[in-house]
């Protein structure tokens, strides 16, 4: 009785109020979908150039980190691709914070994936893509950090064989804490959009 009893200006007054006061309050930042996820750790690799890399190397730094192989006959080379073309996206989008984030590729076939061949393939994606390897050992205790599941077929008569593998893109963030999955199976605007959702 008391509300339908107010003049309009007042409604209005008051309406108006309470708009400005609703607009003053911040809504909580989105929480990434990864946050607080065991994944990730320490590591000490060797890069493209044949240098001893390690996770400090990348400090301060945005990363995506794919796992996969340069003998791949499909799958790889097309995701690298789509998260290559989806950073460019990002670095024309936003160049400082393109030049924030280092797209990682860290193979699960040590055995042949030397640095000379690491280096042939990162430099077909992406100028600044960072190629890893390391010793049967090191590799196997990073793919544990980063819940990786890989495992060597059984080699055709050619010698040749398909290593089977877990198929995700990480985001990690400037301090070494996982983000997000990033969508390698989509195309480059929905990789983009999605880092820079989460590159903040």
């Amino acid at each position: 009785m008391a509300v339908c009893g107010m003049n309009n200006r007042y409604l209005l007054a008051l309406a108006l109020s309470l708009g400005v006061a609703l607009a003053g309050c911040a809504l909580p930042a989105e929480k990434p979908p990864l946050a607080g996820a065991a994944i990730g750790g320490p590591f000490s690799l060797t890069d493209q150039h044949g240098r001893a890399v390690s996770d400090r190397d990348f400090a301060g730094r945005f990363r995506i980190i794919y796992f996969g192989y340069t003998y791949c006959p499909d799958v790889c080379p097309v995701d690298v691709q789509t998260l290559a073309a989806g950073l460019k996206r990002v670095e024309q989008r936003n160049p400082a914070l393109g030049a924030r984030i280092v797209p990682i590729f860290i193979t699960v076939d040590p055995a042949r994936d030397t640095p000379p061949v690491l280096k042939q393939f990162v430099s077909a994606f992406h100028p600044r893509m960072v190629g890893l390897t390391g010793t049967p050992a090191a590799i196997a205790r990073v793919q544990a950090a980063f819940a990786i599941f890989a495992k060597a077929q059984p080699p055709a008569a050619d010698g040749g064989y398909i290593v089977d593998h877990s198929r995700q893109a990480y985001l990690f963030s400037p301090d070494g804490k996982p983000l997000a999955l990033l969508p390698q199976d989509g195309t480059p605007d929905q990789v983009a959009d999605e880092i820079v959702r989460w590159a903040r």
